[in-house]
């Protein structure tokens, strides 16, 4: 395990409801509820699991990444983390035109040993304003935006609805903590993967964020979504210190 927390962590955490559909795009959507659980692995061993959710609370949406480190990882090094982007429902403009909402929220609370994080954006989107709070070290912060951004959870979503073809990049702007970063999103190539559900077409992506959200700055990562309008993500993949973490879907609904 590495000082951020697991490959969801670092990329990169069920009622039953009647699923529906939103389409984002000429031709990709989001489902909406979605669960997808994934096992984590350093070195062919298990170190982990991890949750991805997109949920619908009535008034908001939500999308939120779990992760947390297997019994005998936490005997020396417990990871328990969680981080929830929520969002606006209903018409918009610019960016936002066909994506699922507008991103207005962003809490992420990390234990990864000894180390802790408890930060928080309010995104004031129609104000071009981002309040930053630190929770653990009681700091306050208020800068200005100069257009739309995504959060670093919600831009992974964003990411899922663009049609994505190989060799073209795709550029966002990524605000977190004080900071906003002009993000490069790699199309590399498609390939076959074997999941435990059997070969999975997909098309590999390498986001450049240098964010500490769901994907860290620390190190590349790589992440294979299905070729097809879901783009569901079904597997990651990180270096760490030692080897490499990489994230496996096991099962989900979606």
């Amino acid at each position: 395990m590495s000082k951020y927390h697991s490959i969801i962590g670092k990329a990169i955490g069920i009622a039953t409801v009647a699923a529906f559909v939103l389409t984002v795009s000429a031709s990709h959507a989001l489902t909406v509820p979605e669960v997808l659980r994934y096992d984590l692995t350093w070195g062919g061993i298990k170190a982990g699991e991890a949750v991805l959710e997109i949920k619908n609370s009535g008034t908001a949406l939500q999308f939120i990444s779990k992760a947390s480190s297997a019994g005998w990882v936490s005997l020396f090094y417990k990871v328990d983390d969680l981080v929830v982007s929520t969002l606006t429902q209903g018409p918009s403009a610019g960016i936002f035109k066909h994506f699922v909402g507008v991103p207005y929220n962003y809490r992420i609370r990390l234990r990864e040993g000894r180390y802790r994080r408890d930060k928080e954006l309010i995104i004031d989107q129609s104000a071009k304003k981002v309040t930053y709070i630190n929770h653990l070290d009681k700091e306050k912060r208020q800068y200005s935006l100069k257009g739309q951004v995504l959060d670093p959870l919600s831009s992974f979503y964003y990411i899922r609805t663009l049609p994505l073809e190989v060799g073209k990049p795709v550029y966002i702007d990524v605000v977190d903590s004080k900071k906003i970063y002009k993000t490069e999103i790699q199309v590399l190539r498609k390939e076959v993967v074997e999941t435990p559900a059997g070969a999975v077409n997909t098309i590999l992506i390498k986001p450049l964020i240098k964010s500490e959200g769901t994907f860290s700055r620390r190190g590349d990562i790589l992440i294979w979504l299905t070729d097809d309008k879901r783009r569901i993500p079904v597997m990651l993949k990180t270096k760490v210190a030692v080897g490499s973490v990489k994230a496996v879907l096991i099962s989900g609904h979606y």
